[in-house]
């Protein structure tokens, strides 16, 4: 996933596409670029590797010269070739007239690339996007759409495979920005007299709200004063449906807060993400769902159940396995969606995929998402962003609110999935009749108690502190949990590999001596997340015993626990007391300690916690 911006109005452009770029980079951070219409008939660019500040020192020495008021700039994650200066955005063809920025991959790159090889052009970087460039200046040079950026993008498009977001200038066409997408976003920003694209409207949010939806397969040609949509696509069955949207939350909402980095502020904002992402969803009788184009008739026949995402979000759907089928009895079964379509799963009319994802662009579940289409699998999205390519192909959405999250590793997101999931079970369960209506309005009140859980957790958080910078040079964490106290110890496992680097595994606890007792030695920190023994007694007990296990065998026991159970504190080391609540809802309180814990970890080690290397916020590739 690569970060991009674009801007053509009244105001110098640089400052502007800066602000973008920084609002951006947690999109990706191998290097960036920007490229400026000088006004006189010259197009300058600047890039370099690293973070944006290295590109904004170079511009500030004054080597090269970046006044006009029309210019775009990219930050990237680099796919196709290393994160060098020669392979930064933007890209030119030949001549140097022609800019091109890319978010995405163009699968079929090596045959355009061989073509131009053969016809003498000499590539200047390794990347697929140059390929672009030099195909985009041909087609504007000579041939039928010379003369005609957008006609040039649009036949340009129509040559390249894969996933794309483009945008484009040329020192020709004053004042005019091109872009397209395909399994990509791209927004336009409306303003006064300007205009914006860019890959998330955080880019231009302190200059406008008003924004634009691109949709599939679509071109759009901004000029300062207006922007016209259009579909790349040859043919009377391109569509160029567009969809106009306000901005419902501000700058504020994007920065810091006085927070040193920004997953601090998010895990801090975690309460009010899954007080808003309940916030709407019961009607005072029955749980409602956001864009619900399936109804109660269709949700009966539902047989089985399919939940498909990566990462931190398939941790999220395998809490939701637990409460979907204790609340409706159906099968539900848990998918990587990177793995889905490619084991050929038995799908029909009568299944339901329900698709978690916080982007809505993430490439795999998208893909998996169009596979159960073609199936005739009926489809419900859960995401975070509005109107992303995800919820527009579901045949229903359920959106969590839990606003922008900028640190790459995700923490306020994953408890609004987790919530969102249980109203989907909620919803399954009223649709089916396997809840009565005043059990469903009773376990939607329990679901509001939530966010008063989660901030008491959160005051209790000094001593996780304390041991994450006692054990921040420890080799490596195993985490065990039992029931969906295993989903939860994954999840923790994740957030410390991806913020610490360090070696971490997370287990069902009744696997430990099935192999991975082997692993246990002196000193080793194990976090063991235990259910509660009113609701669990018997798992409980059990997961007594594994805690003896590994602490006979010289492990230092970090256990995650209910307040009040005295019975397990003579076999913790050290003992992380939780608010009580409901079983089955404990993965929303005890997912805070473990965020917490890799983050200290992380921040002992000296990383950035917000920019985990090699790491971007959205999967936007296969």
């Amino acid at each position: 996933m690569c970060g991009i911006v674009g801007y053509t109005g009244p105001r110098q452009a640089l400052p502007q596409i800066l602000e973008g770029l920084r609002r951006l980079e947690y999109r990706g951070y191998d290097s960036s670029g920007v490229a400026v219409l000088d006004g006189a008939g010259e197009l300058h660019t600047a890039k370099k590797a690293g973070e944006l500040a290295n590109l904004e020192k170079y511009i500030d020495s004054g080597v090269v010269a970046l006044e006009g008021t029309t210019g775009m700039g990219h930050t990237r994650w680099a796919t196709h070739g290393g994160p060098t200066d020669r392979n930064a955005h933007p890209h030119t063809d030949a001549t140097g007239r022609t800019a091109v920025i890319h978010n995405g991959i163009i699968e079929n790159f090596p045959v355009l690339r061989a073509e131009l090889e053969r016809a003498g052009v000499e590539l200047a970087s390794d990347t697929d996007t140059e390929v672009v460039a030099h195909l985009l200046g041909a087609a504007f040079a000579t041939g039928p759409t010379a003369g005609d950026l957008p006609a040039s993008m649009a036949a340009t498009c129509r040559r390249l495979e894969g996933a794309f977001t483009l945008v484009a200038t040329h020192a020709d066409v004053p004042d005019m920005l091109v872009a397209a997408r395909r399994n990509s976003p791209l927004v336009i920003g409306v303003g006064e007299g300007e205009m914006f694209v860019a890959s998330d409207v955080a880019a231009f949010i302190t200059h406008t709200r008003e924004a634009v939806e691109l949709g599939q397969d679509q071109l759009v040609v901004i000029t300062p004063d207006s922007y016209e949509v259009t579909s790349f696509l040859a043919g009377s069955s391109a569509t160029t449906d567009f969809r106009p949207f306000h901005v419902d939350w501000d700058l504020a909402a994007a920065e810091k807060g006085g927070h040193q980095f920004f997953m601090d502020k998010e895990i801090q904002e975690q309460p009010a993400a899954v007080e808003d992402t309940l916030r709407g969803h019961f009607d005072g009788t029955r749980i409602v769902l956001d864009e619900q184009r399936l109804g109660d008739d269709e949700l009966r026949t539902i047989d089985k159940v399919f939940v498909v995402a990566c990462g931190t979000a398939f941790h999220s759907g395998l809490v939701a396995k637990y409460a979907i089928e204790h609340w409706t009895r159906l099968p539900v079964e848990v998918e990587l969606a990177s793995e889905f379509r490619y084991r050929d799963p038995v799908l029909d009319r009568d299944t339901l995929v329900v698709a978690i994802s916080q982007s809505g662009e993430t490439a795999d579940t998208l893909e998996a998402v169009r596979h159960a289409r073609r199936q005739r699998a009926r489809v419900l999205a859960v995401c975070n962003t509005n109107g992303s390519q995800i919820p527009r192909e579901s045949d229903a959405v359920l959106y969590t609110h839990a606003g922008p999250e900028v640190g790459v590793a995700s923490t306020k997101c994953f408890l609004a999935q987790v919530t969102a999931n249980y109203l989907v079970g909620l919803a399954l369960a009223q649709a089916r009749g396997t809840k009565y209506p005043d059990e469903v309005a009773r376990e939607f009140t329990t679901l509001l108690e939530m966010p008063a859980a989660i901030a008491d957790t959160l005051t209790r958080m000094d001593p996780v502190r304390e041991l994450g910078r006692e054990i921040a040079q420890s080799k490596a964490v195993l985490f065990l949990g039992r029931h969906v106290g295993f989903p939860v110890a994954l999840e923790g496992a994740l957030k410390l590999k991806e913020l610490a680097y360090m070696h971490a595994e997370g287990f069902a606890a009744g696997e430990l001596k099935h192999g991975p007792i082997a692993l246990i030695e002196e000193g080793l920190p194990v976090v063991v997340v235990t259910p509660s023994p009113r609701s669990m007694p018997l798992l409980h007990s059990k997961l007594l015993s594994n805690i003896r296990e590994i602490q006979a065998r010289g492990a230092r026991t970090i256990v995650i626990g209910e307040e009040g159970d005295d019975t397990i504190a003579p076999f913790a080391d050290v003992l992380i007391e939780l608010p009580r609540v409901p079983s089955l809802l404990q993965p929303l309180v005890a997912t805070v300690p473990l965020q917490v814990l890799a983050a200290e970890i992380a921040r002992t080690r000296g990383y950035n916690i917000d920019k985990p290397r090699n790491l971007a916020k959205s999967v936007t590739v296969e």
